[in-house]
């Protein structure tokens, strides 16, 4: 039962929902103010142009009429996606899966943040990205970018403020920003999201009615709306309890493109009627059984009239040698007095296994075969056969089996993680659909809302279906999460996951393993393995340099910087003994290694070994590309092994050299053993 307010009537705001009754094409958000950090203090408003043209005959004079899509504080989502950040990313290998092996990441931290810090290193080079940002339905929480607030100062302002500093805020329908809010959380990551796309790559948003219509328009603006390749609707449940008069039972896949060449991987045909085997299999797949040779599909043609023989045995079209006869007689009025074929594409078809001779009670009739992945076509006088995949176009339409449904999705998450856990996770097969459409070996998909990981799952999930099918499945993930914490009450946090990160890389743990037991065999039959297809392929076939089921755990984090290293105007001498080290103290030489690797564009999945020369650590990054060492004491002896080993970069710390010999040395060393490789200090 509803509580008495207690108060007197508000007709202000009455008055406001009659307007927003009859004319909500006049309702709007402004900016009313501007709070103390500069940013717009934004309010639910009625537009009284708008009103006044609704409520007049005659056209009302007004400003200057343009096609555009604004709303308040759109500026300020701008230069959100262009301010630089002072962060860094550390890698956490307790919480990682083959850290020394894997080319995939799961990072930790606010999305925003992340693809700034990524958007040198992989500017262009991901393939395909998924996204399933909130859908702002009143009860989302959204991320907030106002990153000038303390955590008091947060804490205050009713805001969530999680164990790593980040910031989130329910955005429910009666906030005078509800649009706004989600504009500008939504805005700048996709400006930065474009950026790192390959020129032939597609975004894949996920999106319900709430904000569809501006997600359409911010796509429109930040691709260009050209560059829209689909919407496709996807079916979110088949049935169910609704209070609702229309049960919205579907939401949307919205598709961009970089540029106008995207490159899109059709799918492979899935006629039923492929069904049937023969010794060309391997290399052509199965066959369906076409009409007969002589289905009354033709005119009549002469040279389509003639007799097979065939094992001694004569056929004619029209099945009878008298009906053959009367044709010669010029009584050929029927279509199937002729055979579809030519005598000489006969003889090569049935030479190279494309007919079928199938002997009934009393008569026989001629088949031809259409194979899945070859035909025949004319070269010149003669004929040969064309090997290819059979492909179908994509639909708009399919992601409405009830395959791609939430329903199905929550059947397989509970059976690999436990019931309750994670709500509204994306089905794998759908995931599983998008890789396959839009990426191929070797390339990088991304997901910066990653959720329960179903994106990672689905990546490794079609990795294995490319190795079943004698391709190496080599493409690497990106998972990017905000640790959102988990509800007290809830079954995750009872279950010991404190925060959705802990959620999704524990997910990730166990459909890797959960699906290379499928693929070899042990366990389950999703794809169908057997013992015949093992011994083709051979067992090492998956090993971890084919089958990667790993990821690099790395967390968002403070620059590993002192303050004074980016502010050096601000030094005093009182601060001299704090800052002898530029380097925080709790930071590791791995912290400050990923750190280089980000500033000098190095892939964060690339191998790195480690090694000691004269007892310093040495890092080796991407086969020579980079080395680093961040020990002190570095003597001449470090240096000289590190030059001749010529990489492209070399970083030590400022103050690592053992001596004010070494450091007078350092350059001639190189410039003996190296003279091309680049030197910088931290």
């Amino acid at each position: 039962m509803d509580k008495l307010k207690m108060h007197s009537k508000d007709k202000t705001q009455e008055n406001f929902e009659i307007l927003q009754r009859l004319f909500p094409n006049a309702v709007t958000e402004t900016i009313t103010g501007y709070d103390e950090d500069g940013k717009a203090i934004v309010e639910r408003a009625i537009d009284k142009d708008v009103l006044q043209q609704e409520i007049n005959a005659a056209v009302v004079e007004g400003k200057d009429e343009r096609y555009q899509f604004t709303w308040p504080d759109k500026k300020r989502a701008i230069v959100s996606a262009n301010a630089p950040i002072n962060k860094t990313l550390r890698p956490c290998r307790e919480e990682s899966v083959d850290f020394d092996n894997t080319e995939n990441l799961y990072i930790e931290g606010d999305n925003l943040e992340v693809l700034k810090l990524l958007q040198e290193t992989y500017l262009g080079k991901i393939k395909m990205i998924y996204i399933d940002p909130p859908y702002n339905t009143g009860h989302d929480f959204v991320y907030n970018d106002k990153f000038s607030v303390s955590a008091d100062e947060w804490d205050e302002m009713s805001g969530e403020l999680d164990e790593y500093g980040n910031r989130l805020t329910q955005n429910t329908e009666s906030n005078g920003r509800f649009h706004t809010d989600w504009l500008n959380m939504i805005y700048p990551r996709l400006k930065i999201a474009r950026d790192l796309l390959t020129d032939d790559g597609v975004i894949f948003i996920s999106i319900d009615d709430n904000e569809v219509d501006d997600i359409f328009k911010v796509c429109n603006e930040v691709f260009g709306k050209e560059r829209f390749l689909a919407c496709f609707p996807r079916v979110t449940k088949r049935a169910g309890k609704t209070t609702e008069a229309i049960a919205k039972n579907h939401d949307y896949i919205l598709v961009y493109c970089k540029t106008e060449s995207p490159k899109i991987y059709l799918l492979n045909h899935t006629d039923e009627g492929f069904k049937y085997t023969d010794e060309y299999e391997n290399e052509r797949g199965k066959y369906k059984l076409n009409q007969t040779l002589d289905y009354d599909s033709l005119q009549y043609s002469s040279s389509l009239d003639y007799p097979i023989t065939v094992d001694g045995e004569t056929y004619y079209p029209g099945q009878s040698y008298e009906k053959y006869l009367e044709r010669k007689k010029g009584n050929h009025s029927r279509a199937d007095w002729a055979w579809r074929w030519s005598k000489e594409l006969f003889e090569f078809g049935y030479n190279h296994g494309f007919i079928v001779i199938k002997k009934y009670k009393g008569y026989s009739r001629i088949y031809t075969k259409t194979y899945q992945n070859a035909h025949i076509i004319k070269n010149g006088n003669s004929f040969e056969i064309e090997y290819f995949n059979r492909t179908r176009s994509i639909s708009t339409l399919d992601y409405t089996e009830n395959l791609f449904s939430n329903d199905n999705a929550k059947k397989i998450f509970d059976n690999l993680m436990g019931k309750g856990i994670f709500d509204y996770t994306k089905p794998v097969s759908l995931l599983e659909n998008l890789t396959k459409i839009s990426s191929s070996s070797n390339d990088i998909i991304l997901d910066f809302f990653s959720g329960s990981a179903t994106t990672a799952h689905a990546v490794m999930k079609q990795n294995f279906q490319d190795v079943f099918d004698g391709k190496k499945g080599k493409r690497k993930f990106i998972m990017v999460q905000l640790p959102e914490k988990t509800d007290e009450s809830s079954e995750a946090y009872k279950a010991g996951y404190k925060n959705i990160c802990e959620i999704g890389k524990e997910r990730i743990r166990r459909a890797g393993k959960n699906e290379y037991l499928s693929v070899v065999g042990t366990a389950g039959s999703s794809l169908r393995w057997n013992e015949k297809r093992k011994a083709e392929l051979g067992d090492d076939y998956f090993s971890p340099s084919n089958v990667d089921i790993g990821f690099r755990v790395l967390k968002l984090d403070s620059s590993n910087m002192k303050d004074v290293y980016y502010n050096p105007a601000d030094f005093q001498r009182s601060l001299l003994d704090t800052t002898i080290d530029n380097i925080k103290e709790d930071r590791t030489p791995e912290d400050l290694l990923f750190q280089v690797m980000l500033d000098l564009g190095v892939l964060l999945s690339s191998k790195i070994e480690e090694t000691e020369i004269a007892g310093k650590k040495v890092f080796n990054v991407a086969d020579g590309f980079l080395i680093a060492c961040f020990d002190n004491d570095v003597n001449e002896e470090v240096i000289t092994a590190v030059a001749k080993q010529q990489p492209i970069y070399f970083v030590m710390r400022d103050s690592s050299l053992s001596t004010d010999t070494t450091a007078t040395n350092f350059d001639q060393i190189f410039e003996t053993y190296s003279p091309d490789t680049v030197r910088k200090v931290i």
